[in-house]
């Protein structure tokens, strides 16, 4: 597979439009910042909204949704802009900025780290984009309560599909991404092909096939909070989930919830500013706040997503490192969301499963 460093790369084509006047710009009362709910966004709250409410004054009103570019392009277009920093996916990310829906971000704008390495060099490559600047790794995997499995105890993406072998029922992401990737894993596609094979008609029925396997016996989920609590309630017997979410399930309560990382499939998540945001200026001093080294990494310390910059990764605890997607002993068969694959197939494939699903 290759290395860490090089799947992250993306390159980033031409100089990003500076969006920061040098001129005063009145700054706003409030900041609308809109993520992704529970553990991950309290993560937030307590490493970038309340530090920066306190330094400047001005409010942040949190919101929550369960992601996609939908309303932000409903805004954009209407002309009534509400969002001022959405976080979002790499592959909405890059499909935001080439349709118009998010402001371009310069890049020097970042503060440096600590040791003067300009923020260029200190974000891993593939976290700056022409409009988007990371935040996080992270991963959705999957995990079952010990206390349930007396014997054999599942070890794989297989596992998951086997539920002869696992009777219960499962919980999964309403949506194909990344169940097509876990379908195609559990039926034996070796993680660096999954893409190769995803991209043919043959491969995306072959997904759906196996996805056929266990349909009746998924649960659907749409927010990032509802899978540790699936499982916590005896709602399923295993369930995909961001490790996140599980990592302040097992962690900070006490869950007897054992996460399998076998066919993780790790992504990014950016800061994005919604075409026309009412509060441009302070939107922007927002986003170099929240990723300069020290907020990177003290939001690590609520939840178990990786830092984007390197200053911030060194800086990780002992207790925190063995929990993040990115630890060696978790990465040995991991898969990157392929951006290109799920920016150019999305709305495609969202009709094919919502098709395949109503069935």
């Amino acid at each position: 597979m290759k290395s860490f460093r090089k799947t992250l790369y993306l390159a980033v084509a031409g100089a990003a439009v500076g969006v920061v006047a040098a001129a005063p710009v009145l700054a706003a009362e409030s900041l609308t910042v809109v993520s992704w709910g529970g553990a991950y966004t309290n993560s937030q709250v307590q490493a970038y909204h309340k530090p920066w409410e306190k330094k400047t004054g001005i409010k942040i009103n949190s919101e929550d949704y369960n992601g996609g570019l939908a309303q932000v392009k409903a805004q954009v277009e209407s002309g009534n802009v509400a969002w001022d920093l959405v976080d979002v996916e790499l592959s909405d990310a890059i499909r935001g900025c080439d349709e118009g829906l998010l402001e371009e971000i310069d890049h020097s704008i970042l503060p440096p780290a600590p040791d003067g390495t300009p923020a260029k060099d200190d974000f891993i490559p593939g976290t700056l984009t022409d409009c988007a600047v990371g935040q996080i790794v992270w991963s959705t995997v999957y995990a079952y309560d010990k206390s349930k499995f007396s014997g054999a105890k599942p070890a794989s993406l297989a596992d998951f599909f086997d539920v002869k072998r696992f009777p219960g029922k499962r919980g999964m992401r309403k949506g194909p991404k990344p169940n097509l990737e876990f379908a195609l894993i559990a039926d034996g596609v070796p993680v660096n092909e999954v893409y190769e094979v995803l991209g043919t008609a043959a491969g995306v029925d072959r997904a759906f096939r196996k996805l056929d396997s266990i349909k009746s016996s998924v649960v659907w989920w749409e927010a990032g909070a509802q899978p540790p609590q699936l499982l916590a309630d005896g709602e399923v017997a295993m369930t995909t989930a961001y490790n996140g979410r599980l990592f302040n399930a097992i962690v900070k309560e006490g869950k007897p919830f054992e996460i399998v990382w076998d066919g993780q499939v790790w992504d990014l998540d950016l800061w994005v500013i919604p075409k026309g945001s009412p509060n441009l200026a302070s939107a922007l001093e927002f986003v170099a706040y929240s990723t300069d080294t020290k907020r990177n990494w003290d939001q690590s310390n609520y939840i178990s997503y990786g830092p984007v910059r390197k200053s911030s990764q060194a800086m990780l605890t002992a207790q925190m490192q063995p929990h993040m997607p990115t630890s060696p002993a978790n990465f040995t068969n991991a898969l990157q969301n392929d951006w290109q694959f799920w920016a150019d197939n999305t709305d495609e494939l969202n009709e094919r499963f919502a098709t395949w699903l109503a069935k």
